[in-house]
């Protein structure tokens, strides 16, 4: 590797090491409210009877916890620790708008119950960016075009 790469590799690591801690100092997400929120939501989410139709193909519910802690993980506090492709393993499952609008409802709810306003407010974006861009990709695939939808929400 060249030293330039090698230096522009450091330089983005702090970059995200500031980004990170300056999300954990605004909204005080711990990995310890990270699981806690996985994992309450998760189970609601199998309880539900839209979506825990959609969510028993899951065969390892303790393996797909620990694999959803580290994509939270990732998307709100930059660990890196996900390593996986989330929009391929949804696509074979013909998810719709009520899909999307129920899994948001649920974890709107869970993170405002679990986390302070300011992290559940970062876990509500993102989902509902995530939720966006799933419904999208899935409409493609379906061969319709969709807008995002929920971003537009009111909290």
């Amino acid at each position: 590797m060249s030293d330039r790469l090698k230096a522009e590799r450091e330089a983005a690591a702090t970059r995200r090491n500031l980004l990170t801690q300056d999300a954990i100092e605004r909204t005080g997400i711990t990995e310890d409210m990270i699981g806690e929120l996985v994992t309450r939501f998760y189970g609601r989410v199998r309880e539900d009877a839209l979506l825990g139709p959609v969510f028993a193909i899951v065969q390892n519910w303790d393996e797909h916890l620990a694999k959803l802690k580290d994509f939270w993980s990732s998307v709100v506090l930059m660990s890196g620790r996900y390593h996986g492709s989330p929009m391929r393993a949804h696509v074979p499952l013909t998810l719709v708008g009520d899909h999307f609008d129920r899994w948001l409802d649920l974890f709107e709810q869970t993170a405002r119950e679990v986390c302070p306003p300011p992290a559940a407010a970062l876990f509500i974006d993102k989902a509902r960016r995530i939720a966006d861009s799933f419904e999208m990709a899935s409409a493609t695939i379906a061969g319709r075009i969709a807008a995002p939808r929920h971003l537009l929400r009111s909290s």
